[in-house]
Parts: C-alpha cells; sequence; structure tokens
C-alpha cells in the first residue's frame, strides 16, 4: 500500500496513520476509560476524567489510546522525538514506516504542514472526516515522525472526543496511528486492547466501540489515491473534478 495507511491497519505493508472515531460520544458519558499510573493499576473512569488526564500525559512524552470515527489511535506528541519513538516501541513498528499527525482543526494542521492551495481546498472540503491526507511537511517535524520524508499525513478525526483531546493538546499535534501491534488487528473495542499496550500507555480513552472502517489516504496534490476507504468515491469525484482527471489508485 503507501507509508501513509493509517486507521485500521496492519502494519505489514503500510506506515502511517491510525485515527479513527465513532461518531460521536457524548463526552460525559462514562463508558470505562482506563488510567495506568505508576504501580500499573488501572483505575476506571469517565470518559471526561480520560480527557482531563490524557493531556497532561502527551505533555509529559506518554502516550495514550484514543478513540475515532473508524479505530482507536494510539496519541504522544508527535513533535517530541523521543515520545515518538515510544510509539513505535509500543507497536513494534518499522522505523522506516512514518506516523501521521492528528490536529483539531484544518487551521491547527497549518502550524506543521505546508499544504499546496489544491491540497488546502481539499482539506477544508473533507476534513473533520475519516480521511488522511497526505501534504508536504513543515520542516520542524522530527525526522522520526516522517521517517526522514518530507511529507507527513494529516488527520482531523471527526469524533467528538477525538477532536476534545486534540483541542486540550493544541498546538501539540498529537500522533495518528491505530493502537495495535503492528502485525495485529487494529482495536474497535478496548476490551481487545492487546495487553502490553495497554501496560505500556498512561491513559486509555474507552468512548466505546468504533465503526472499524479504514479512513482514505489520499494526495490531492499529486491526484493519488494510495488507499481506498471511507468517502473512496466522494474523493475520487473531487479528484477528477479538480484535476480532469481521474486519480491513480494505488493497488487497484
Amino acid at each position: 500500500m503507501t507509508e501513509f495507511d493509517e486507521t485500521s491497519e496492519a502494519d505489514d505493508d503500510a506506515s502511517g496513520v491510525d485515527l479513527d472515531e465513532t461518531s460521536g460520544a457524548d463526552l460525559d458519558e462514562a463508558s470505562g476509560t482506563h488510567f495506568d499510573d505508576a504501580s500499573d493499576a488501572a483505575t476506571d473512569r469517565g470518559v471526561a476524567d480520560a480527557i482531563d488526564a490524557a493531556p497532561a500525559a502527551i505533555e509529559n512524552g506518554q502516550t495514550v489510546v484514543y478513540p475515532t470515527e473508524t479505530v482507536y489511535g494510539l496519541g504522544a506528541d508527535a513533535t517530541d522525538s523521543a515520545a515518538v519513538e515510544r510509539v513505535f516501541e509500543v507497536k513494534g513498528r518499522d522505523r522506516s514506516k512514518p506516523l501521521s499527525l492528528g490536529v483539531p482543526t484544518v487551521d491547527a494542521a497549518l502550524r506543521h504542514a505546508r499544504p499546496s492551495d489544491r491540497a488546502l481546498r481539499f482539506m477544508r472540503a473533507f476534513l473533520p472526516g475519516p480521511v488522511t491526507v497526505v501534504v508536504d511537511a513543515d520542516p520542524s517535524l522530527p525526522e522520526a515522525l516522517t521517517a526522514g520524508r518530507d511529507r507527513v499525513g494529516i488527520r482531523i478525526p471527526d469524533h467528538e472526543v477525538a477532536l476534545a483531546l486534540f483541542e486540550r493538546v493544541a498546538p501539540t499535534p498529537v500522533t495518528a496511528t491505530s493502537a495495535n501491534v503492528s502485525g495485529s488487528p487494529s482495536v474497535t473495542d478496548v476490551a481487545t486492547l492487546d495487553a502490553a499496550v495497554r501496560d505500556a500507555v498512561a491513559v486509555v480513552v474507552d468512548a466505546g466501540p468504533t465503526p472499524g472502517t479504514e479512513s482514505t489516504v489520499v494526495d490531492p496534490e499529486r491526484n493519488v489515491v494510495h488507499r481506498r476507504g471511507a468517502m473512496a468515491d466522494a474523493i475520487a469525484a473531487w479528484l477528477e473534478d479538480e484535476r480532469g482527471a481521474e486519480p491513480t489508485v494505488e493497488g487497484s
């Protein structure tokens, strides 16, 4: 597939972004969040409590698990090389596969990416949504995140809990990769979260099951769909209308 493969990621052939939601969980709804303290004891908390705890964990270089409209994601400070390395360690992920980053708004993405005019129009048309948009990366992003490439995947999940978390940590972007061990199925319910991942993260924000549909990974400027997923037909139609030519669809 592509190095920017995302959310429902089996990680053998993709390298990138895993963030999705379950469409509109209520922040006041206590649906089983787990907080791991220094003694490795997990305390059940509500979603709102977890949203309170997760930003501090991210600011301290730790990792957290959070829901999106596709699958559960594994988040850390995407600008902190050590925190990004921690994500690779938790997942057992190949360092040659870059990670995407998650932000709450398109304007927030502009702090960390340099999309072309066309890519920016695409982002404003389709985000928030189950789409990973590949654009030029700002040089300030750590090489650990981009695997030394000049491109980065951007995720803005259409999920209330994920966006609330991103708003709380802004302007810091959060890694957007699935919360599975590489090679294992993506996590759509925290009940199936690998024990090694659960033990390694500081906070698990449990907002209930997620749909599990993959996001579409797209490079609007290059007119390439790296992976078909949610909204793929609408995305292809937009690209064809914009470019006057059908997009290249990898793997088809």
